[in-house]
């Protein structure tokens, strides 16, 4: 894969909702084996401009390209289908469905075989060895006959971490993987990340509110402002950067965001 090419861009990407702009005129490449943070005050953009990258809401102008193809007029699941995968918000977890049995049918959908619950996994040997090996990086091997209803917040932000690994995505979306997590719980979730990561060939958007998360991962960070780009480039040059420092109400960022 070259990384000279944009695997995703937005162009003159905006969303309208009545009088606000909730994003506006965001111009912006993420190629592959980077970390790019997405950072802002709340009330930004950062997530509508997730929800617009991966499908759940349509521009009101601009345009979102996939491997230079224009994927604007494409909902969700159709950018699922050719490689966006992203993290807690896209992702439903089944919650009457065990938690193997959601990994299960990740497997399974990326093997191409659907959804039907009725398939034959005893046939399937590899894909159920497939399943237990994403429980086993996420760290629910032994949750793997709960029901998904009965984990706690963290284990179901695991679930769905190991939900988004078995997709197989080329392009990871996390909106704040950390939030409402225990400080047990938390380093499993970013040594996933890193591991995605060191993979080299994995393009990672990460919206994140916590300055240690983003120091420790991000190759780059963008930052929206009233629906602006208003910084984007080399962490430690864009936390100090003047016009940061004023988007934070004239404090720093690491205090703040």
């Amino acid at each position: 894969m070259n990384n000279e090419h944009p695997v995703l861009s937005t162009h003159g990407l905006s969303i309208r909702f009545g009088g606000h702009v909730a994003v506006n005129n965001v111009n912006c490449e993420f190629r592959p084996g980077t970390l790019t943070a997405i950072v802002g005050p709340n009330g930004a953009g950062k997530t509508t401009y997730f929800n617009l990258m991966s499908g759940q809401l349509p521009p009101t102008s601009g345009t979102v390209r996939l491997y230079g193809q224009d994927v604007t007029h494409l909902g969700a699941p159709q950018r699922t289908k050719r490689g966006i995968g992203r993290a807690f918000q896209l992702t439903n977890l089944f919650p009457n469905l065990t938690v193997l049995e959601n990994v299960r049918l990740a497997v399974q959908s990326r093997a191409g075989l659907g959804l039907n619950m009725t398939s034959m996994w005893a046939s399937h040997v590899e894909l159920i060895e497939k399943a237990e090996h994403f429980l086993h990086v996420t760290a629910l091997t032994e949750r793997r006959h709960e029901l998904a209803s009965a984990l706690s917040h963290g284990d179901k932000r695991k679930l769905e971490i190991a939900i988004l690994l078995a997709l197989e995505p080329d392009i990871f979306m996390f909106d704040e993987p950390t939030a409402g997590m225990s400080v047990d719980e938390v380093p499993v979730v970013l040594d996933l990340i890193h591991h995605i990561k060191a993979q080299g060939d994995k393009t990672i958007l990460l919206v994140e509110h916590k300055m240690d998360v983003v120091r420790s991962l991000a190759d780059r960070i963008i930052v929206l402002h009233n629906g602006y780009l208003v910084a984007d480039g080399d962490p430690a040059e864009v936390m100090a950067s003047p016009i940061v420092q004023e988007a934070y109400l004239g404090t720093g960022m690491a205090d703040h965001v």
